[in-house]
Parts: C-alpha cells; sequence; structure tokens
C-alpha cells in the first residue's frame, strides 16, 4: 500500500512539471515549480531518517514561494503610463507588471517625423521598434510593399538574430514610438532567459498580424483580365 501511494505521489509531481514546462508567465512556472515540491513534500518524509530529501525539496519550496511572493508584492506596486500599457497589452501580455516594467524600461519613448528610416532593407534592424501612433511603409527595392499603423512591433523578425531586413521601413506620418537597441535586448534577454519565451509569443504574435494583413491586400487587389 506504501508503495502504491508513494506511485501516485510521484505521478503528480511529474504532471505538475509536464505543466510548469508549457507556461510562459515567469510567475506561473515559480507556481507550477512551488507545488510540486508541496506535493513531493510528504513522500521525503517518509524516506525513513534520510532528511536529506526533505530538506532538498523544502529548500526548493521555500525558493520558489519567496521569489512568487517577491514578484506579486513588487507588481502590485508597479505602473504604466497608458501607451506602455497598451503595448505591454499587445505585445508582452505573457509578463508579469514587474518584468514587463523592467523590459519596458529597457528602452525610450521618442517622438520621430515623417520620412525617417526606422529600418534600412540588406541591414540589420538597429532597434526593436513599436509604433504607438502613426504609419509607416514598407519598402522593397524603392516599391512600397505595406503599410503599417498604430499598434505594430517594427523589427521583431530580424533584431534578436541580427540577420538583415527584407525591406526598408519609412515613416510615412509624425510617429510615437518606443524603442530598444538591438544589442541592447540581446543582453538584456541573455541576463534574463526566463522572459524570452513571452517576448517570442509577442514577436509571432505581431508577425502573424502582419501576414493577416498582407493576405488581405492582396485579396483586395482588383483582378487582371
Amino acid at each position: 500500500m506504501a508503495n502504491f501511494e508513494s506511485a501516485w505521489f510521484v505521478y503528480g509531481v511529474l504532471l505538475l512539471l509536464l505543466a510548469t514546462s508549457l507556461v510562459v508567465r515567469i510567475e506561473y512556472a515559480r507556481l507550477g515549480l512551488a507545488a510540486a515540491a508541496l506535493v513531493a513534500l510528504p513522500l521525503t518524509l517518509f524516506r525513513g531518517p534520510d532528511v536529506g530529501y526533505g530538506l532538498l525539496v523544502l529548500a526548493i519550496l521555500a525558493i520558489n514561494l519567496g521569489i512568487l511572493a517577491r514578484l506579486w508584492f513588487g507588481g502590485a506596486n508597479v505602473r504604466f503610463t497608458a501607451e506602455e500599457e497598451e503595448l505591454r497589452r499587445q505585445h508582452f501580455p505573457g509578463l508579469g507588471a514587474a518584468v514587463a516594467r523592467d523590459l519596458i524600461d529597457q528602452g525610450n519613448w521618442i517622438s520621430a517625423k515623417r520620412g525617417e528610416v526606422l529600418i534600412r532593407e540588406s541591414q540589420a534592424a538597429p532597434s526593436l521598434f513599436y509604433l504607438a501612433e502613426g504609419k509607416a511603409a514598407i519598402l522593397r527595392d524603392g516599391v512600397e510593399i505595406g503599410k503599417l499603423s498604430d499598434g505594430a512591433l517594427i523589427g521583431e523578425a530580424t533584431v534578436l538574430d541580427g540577420s538583415h531586413a527584407t525591406g526598408t521601413v519609412l515613416l510615412s506620418t509624425n510617429a510615437r514610438m518606443w524603442f530598444v537597441p538591438a544589442a541592447a535586448l540581446r543582453a538584456y534577454l541573455a541576463a534574463n532567459p526566463g522572459i524570452a519565451g513571452s517576448l517570442h509569443e509577442g514577436f509571432a504574435r505581431a508577425l502573424r498580424g502582419k501576414l493577416a494583413s498582407a493576405n488581405t491586400r492582396i485579396a483586395d487587389r482588383p483582378s487582371i483580365s
């Protein structure tokens, strides 16, 4: 009977660890680890005089609960401006308040003028841009092939790997933007690997939106007879 019950504890721990592996938000991952340690605790207590396992599980539980408390209490005091909240909502929904605050603080908000080039064709994106207000055109070989407007993320396809852009992005109106230099963003993610998953998820969402818009424009073009 004891072995049967122990097996269920082990299965419970493994299922919790599996679920934790699938989550994106860092606080959910910490919660999953804490829950797995809590489920494993009774199992370690029945191992007789060897208290090493129990102390290890208690340490895992305490560390993750402590980090969760810091994240939750810290997040309660975090404030965002309206444009920062919109950036977070659209592109970083998987990040907790404190983490999103830290990421946004890596960049700067600027007002840019019509005609400024953000990214040049066949060159690496210098920064990741968020177009809070305004419009931009995408050019390839000098020909406009697309448009971007309020809420667009710019440079997300190449900013992390440094590959060359396939088009030029030019502001077609005055704009309000947030940007973070590519080198600074890569360094930040290297120092904080736990948020990379959420960031990539936001990038993928932005790319899907651009693809859908491009498909719509193609569908709306009059057919050539």
